[in-house]
């Protein structure tokens, strides 16, 4: 873990508490999260890894009944902070869900919607943002032909890879994944775990994910979760070749989860 403290923190959640209701999912969590750095967070069903990953843009503020203690600090700022501007700040930090979620629109209007909602009304900027993101997406070459067709046309692959270019246009610092691969087949997840490997030069991704080799394949950093509580954080290599814990131990080799 020596190495961390030479690397630049972008987020950093300090001592979280985060209850649905009065049932607690997280429980005083700390970790930090590195500049141009993937981390996984892993660990099984209901173990709180994607409540922690709502938490990181306040996407659990749309839960009714839901309650945090602690800080989350973007920067120098902590996100849950009273008047701070939600909507700005999920435009640094940006989100892609587990099932691809594309409007009903045609392919550019999805990329350009977050454009212009920030206020962005010159064509030829929006036009360059759009054919950057696809791009930046590696979708560009298989939609530069069909930009004004119904994204709801594009393969469960490509309409991934579409929401990853919406969530980048409006170029955040941070990208949060909620198992963007979990309902691929294993090309379209190929596609994804090489475009994660090109993103991490540009952004800083969390991702959460069930599977535990694409954890290792993916991520530089991996935080290994368990009834709310981190239990081990290191570098991924560490994780899955000589964690600290038997717990994770334990995890890891599948003799619990």
């Amino acid at each position: 873990m020596t190495q961390m403290v030479s690397q630049e923190i972008i987020m950093s959640v300090k001592n979280l508490n985060f209850y649905y209701g009065q049932f607690p999912a997280l429980h005083s969590v700390s970790i930090d999260f590195l500049k141009n750095r993937v981390t996984a967070l892993i660990g099984p069903s209901g173990c709180g890894k994607s409540t922690l990953l709502r938490c990181l843009n306040r996407m659990n503020d749309l839960i009714p009944g839901t309650r945090v203690e602690g800080q989350v600090l973007f920067g120098e700022t902590n996100i849950y902070a009273p008047g701070i501007d939600v909507v700005n700040l999920r435009r640094h930090i940006g989100m892609v869900f587990q099932k691809p979620n594309p409007f009903p629109k045609t392919v550019f209007e999805n990329v350009a919607y977050g454009l212009r909602i920030n206020g962005i009304r010159d064509r030829r900027i929006i036009e360059e943002k759009v054919e950057l993101s696809l791009k930046s997406s590696a979708l560009w070459d298989e939609v530069k032909d069909r930009l004004h067709q119904s994204a709801l046309g594009l393969s469960g692959g490509q309409q991934q890879r579409l929401c990853i270019a919406r969530a980048l246009a409006v170029e955040p610092l941070v990208l949060l994944m909620d198992e963007p691969a979990s309902a691929l087949d294993p090309i379209a997840t190929q596609k994804i775990e090489d475009l994660i490997q090109l993103l991490k030069d540009t952004y800083s991704i969390v991702i959460v994910t069930h599977n535990m080799q694409q954890a290792a394949r993916v991520s530089d950093f991996t935080s290994f979760f368990y009834l709310g509580n981190l239990i081990e954080m290191d570098q991924t290599d560490i994780i899955f070749t000589r964690p600290k814990l038997k717990q994770t131990s334990d995890y890891i080799t599948g003799r619990f989860g």
